[in-house]
């Protein structure tokens, strides 16, 4: 699990609290901070929930695609904020008892610029009816908090071409809360994400990206930022980072 700011509201999850501080400094600093931005222009922050696929799980917390985010120029000018959780999902609790809506509680910030939802296959085995109310829910609570955040909602990635039903049910009840909700659904199903190389992009578990998967992870999500962060610069009032 990798946070970067210390939880309130959630006592379970306190005993990450050391990891936190030390992850901090490794996974919150943004591209900014290596790529120049117009003078006086505060980077965009970025909150991304999600579950073991952006944790690093498989490989380590500095190789997760948000983290790599701090290097990448393709989104320069961020401040990427990693709130996944292991086994986590809108409805599925993860390893310290979070949920895709408690992340959102406990990162996300009225100066908060863009918000990433990626995920989850931990949802399998709910009604998908009930995963797409309670993503409804966590994007709802998002746009509460955040008012001007851009929302981008990415569906769980398939690793065949013959993708679970399940994770096609899910993915349809997604896109239908994001769109509701007023924000941006990316379709890593339709896209065929990672289907085409999984040997090369998914490790031994068979489950988890491997460090070039997460590479690839950062390039496919990293386009979307990418083309959100202007609109999130403007909300907050200042030009984006050129």
């Amino acid at each position: 699990m990798q946070h970067n700011v210390l939880l309130h509201g959630h006592p379970a999850r306190l005993v990450t609290a050391g990891v936190a501080a030390v992850l901090l400094a490794v996974t919150s600093g943004s591209a900014a901070h290596t790529q120049p931005q117009a003078a006086g222009a505060p980077p965009v922050r970025v909150v991304v929930v999600g579950d073991s696929l952006s944790t690093g799980h498989g490989t380590s917390p500095q190789e997760a695609w948000p983290a790599l985010m701090r290097t990448d120029p393709q989104v320069a000018g961020l401040e990427v904020v990693n709130a996944a959780e292991d086994g986590s999902g809108y409805l599925s609790l993860g390893d310290y008892n979070g949920t895709f809506g408690t992340q959102v509680d406990d990162f996300v910030t009225p100066d908060t610029g863009i918000v990433v939802f990626f995920g989850s296959e931990n949802d399998l085995g709910y009604a998908s009816a009930d995963v797409g109310g309670a993503a409804l829910a966590a994007i709802d609570r998002a746009e509460a908090l955040a008012p001007e955040a851009r929302i981008i909602v990415v569906g769980p990635p398939s690793y065949t071409a013959e993708p679970d039903p399940g994770l096609v049910d899910i993915s349809d009840q997604l896109k239908a809360a994001a769109l509701q909700a007023g924000g941006e659904f990316v379709d890593p199903i339709a896209e065929g994400w990672i289907s085409g190389d999984f040997d090369d992009l998914i490790g031994p578990d068979g489950d988890h990206p491997t460090v070039l998967g997460q590479h690839y992870l950062l390039e496919h999500i990293g386009a979307y930022l990418e083309q959100a962060a202007p609109a999130a610069a403007a909300a907050q009032g200042c030009p984006a980072a050129q």
